[in-house]
């Protein structure tokens, strides 16, 4: 077991018969002493001293005084916590230290079991107060967005303009490419910053359920309500609240939540009384809200009232130059959360993760670099360790942008590239690539003669077959080599 680390403890006095008295008190209960005889000597000693906890420090100190000291000390970052001591105290001072952020003031002479008592309820603030600062940072940590692609850069500048307004963000991107990451750091660049930030996913939770947990209920307003719960809109009052997967929501959830964002009303289950929130609505979705509106699905006035500043987030597969530092940094995050042996991967296990497809996107990236992590027994990863599917994976190679003049030319470029990727993935075999990609034989066979890729048993080019065996069976043609 680690030893547990000694309290660093730092004492500015002037008179050494104090100082003297002190180092014996507290070396002698364990306490790592350091010393001082004015101010600036005690300035210089805590940029010197590493993770120093505590400072005793007198008030009346030749040169600089010892309350100008004290408003010194307690601006820097990570400051120790201060106890003052005086011969010549008041009432006055004494107040004047605490609101400097003092955390106590002791009058000499000096006794030892109060100096001890306080020495010990001020280390433990202090070891609170950095033990919740290390949770932060940890926190911010994983929820950090990572990339240097072009993208990624834009995301930020967009991050970075939308964050300090309380205008509503609307986050378009599949699932797994991290929207509730840009939800997370457009309420940290926010004035709300240090208001909750509420998480709701909307496609967890059931119909009949949704609006209770959005809005709250009343004590027996339905079956199962034995008492009064505040909804997810209260306890965001102030803050920001982020409705994930808004496009799975009810249209009759949809109207009490554009009620939220016009009026700022919220309304309890089994409740006639309206109370007022402030909060600012951050939505995501991961479906094409105006085909969704075409489909009566989805409401067009919250549409437009949620678009107000419209993000993306890109999928993988456009931004696979950034795979290799997600890997890195899941690495290192999986590392330090889990005490774990540190591992590497080598490049050519980077640069088959590189090419491959990534349906699931960074989180799957995620889960598949902490499964190695974890299952790998050495201490390198190699390509052979990595899973099946990903090995055989060839990757999509997607056009570049400025050499194709519009979109369709884009996206047809795109599908090719993608069809032929998963056909070589499937040894070509039509069946499994239909079942693999999601979509009819029927279709894909359509899609193949609309790109030209043809089909062929032995010989590089051949028609692809017009008559098609039922699903599951292994036509005759479908195992042999594809062209281009």
């Amino acid at each position: 077991m680690k030893p547990e680390r000694k309290a660093r403890i730092l004492v500015i006095d002037d008179e050494e018969k104090i100082r003297k008295s002190l180092k014996m008190i507290l070396e002698y209960e364990g306490y790592v002493f350091f010393e001082a005889g004015d101010g600036e000597e005690g300035l210089e000693k805590i940029e010197e001293i590493p993770g120093l906890d505590l400072v005793l420090l007198d008030i009346h100190l030749p040169g600089r005084d010892g309350l100008d000291v004290l408003k010194e000390i307690r601006n820097r970052p990570f400051a120790p916590e201060v106890i003052m001591i005086s011969g010549q105290g008041t009432v006055q001072t004494a107040v004047e230290a605490t609101k400097l952020g003092a955390f106590e003031f002791l009058e000499k002479p000096l006794h030892r079991d109060r100096i001890l008592l306080t020495l010990r309820n001020a280390l433990d603030r202090n070891k609170l107060a950095r033990e919740n600062l290390d949770l932060k940072r940890k926190t911010e940590k994983r929820y950090e967005l990572i990339g240097n692609h072009p993208l990624m850069k834009k995301l930020w500048r967009d991050i970075q303009s939308a964050a300090p307004t309380n205008a509503t963000v609307l986050i378009f991107g599949e699932s797994g490419t991290g929207k509730e990451l840009i939800a997370r750091a457009i309420h940290a660049g926010s004035l709300r910053a240090k208001e909750a930030f509420i998480q709701v996913n909307c496609a967890a939770i059931p119909e009949e359920l949704i609006e209770s947990e959005l809005f709250g209920h009343e004590k027996g307003s339905f079956t199962g309500a034995t008492e009064k719960k505040a909804g997810k809109f209260d306890l965001a009052d102030g803050g920001t609240i982020f409705l994930d997967e808004i496009g799975d929501m009810s249209l009759k959830t949809q109207s009490k939540v554009l009620r939220v964002l016009e009026e700022g009303e919220v309304q309890k289950v089994g409740s006639n009384k309206i109370s007022k929130v402030d909060v600012r609505v951050i939505a995501a979705t991961n479906k094409d809200l105006k085909e969704e509106i075409e489909k009566n699905l989805f409401r067009s006035d919250l549409y437009f009232r949620l678009n107000v500043l419209p993000m993306s987030s890109p999928p993988l597969r456009e931004k696979r130059e950034d795979i290799p530092l997600l890997i890195d940094y899941f690495s290192r995050m999986f590392v330090e959360e889990n005490n774990f042996k540190p591992k590497t991967f080598s490049p050519e296990a980077v640069e088959v993760m590189t090419r491959c497809f990534w349906k699931g996107n960074v989180r799957e990236l995620r889960n598949v670099v902490e499964r190695l992590l974890i299952m790998t027994p050495g201490d390198r990863i190699e390509k052979s360790d990595l899973p099946e599917q990903i090995r055989g994976e060839k990757g999509v190679v997607l056009p570049e942008a400025s050499k194709v003049k519009t979109l369709k030319d884009f996206r047809d470029m795109a599908e090719r590239e993608f069809l032929l990727a998963k056909l070589e993935a499937n040894d070509w075999n039509i069946s499994r690539t239909a079942r693999e990609v999601d979509t009819p034989r029927s279709n894909l066979y359509k899609k193949l003669e609309q790109y030209g890729i043809k089909i062929t048993a032995g010989v590089d080019e051949a028609v692809a077959p017009e008559s098609e065996q039922e699903e599951g069976e292994e036509s005759p043609d479908s195992a042999g080599q594809g062209g281009r």
